[in-house]
């Protein structure tokens, strides 16, 4: 091997340096793992809000373990049954939100947050189709929600997955993005 050829092979960056930037490899896969969990966390709110109007309806709560228990009430408000009434003002806010994660979604370039946006899309959609479809008028439906602690307010799937994928955002924000810069 000659001395260019050999200085040609050790100049060439290897996949598995620090130095290669291997974010436009990841970004195109990003858009779709958030397009594959936001009808996830759809079926299963939706699923889980089915079995509980059907096996909870007009029956007392049922102890589940602990101070947990299966009880159905339905929402009309926003979050912690506060501001009953104002569910269509919810709802468009609803559909706001998951138009600008849907839209901001196509630039996230990390694994993590391209699945929080699809939880907390996923868990918007579910709550905003329980305001469309479980009404008498479109918007003024109101949210299942069944989960009950108790000492916390009753939620649902939906819930769940929204305060899921906000939390990794924020912890990804902190810790995520200081790992990012400091590599």
């Amino acid at each position: 091997m000659t001395e260019d050829a050999e200085a040609e092979i050790v100049s060439t960056p290897q996949a598995d340096t620090p130095d290669v930037d291997t974010s436009s490899q990841q970004r195109p896969h990003v858009p779709l793992l958030t397009a594959a969990t936001v009808p996830l966390v759809l079926a299963v709110d939706q699923l889980t809000k089915r079995w509980a109007l059907s096996e909870l309806s007009g029956s007392p709560p049922h102890h589940v373990i602990w101070t947990l228990q299966w009880n159905l009430t339905r929402n009309s408000g926003m979050a912690f049954s506060q501001a009953q009434g104002i569910g269509p003002l919810i709802g468009i806010a609803a559909l706001l939100v998951i138009v600008w994660l849907a839209w901001t979604s196509r630039m996230l370039t990390s694994r993590i947050t391209g699945v929080a946006a699809g939880l907390i899309t996923g868990g918007a959609l579910g709550n905003l189709a329980d305001r469309v479809f479980r009404g008498d008028k479109s918007l003024h439906g109101a949210v299942i929600d069944f989960i009950d602690f108790q000492w916390f307010p009753i939620f649902n799937v939906a819930d769940m997955a929204i305060d899921i994928g906000g939390a990794i955002f924020v912890l990804w924000t902190i810790f995520g993005r200081r790992r990012t810069h400091s590599a």
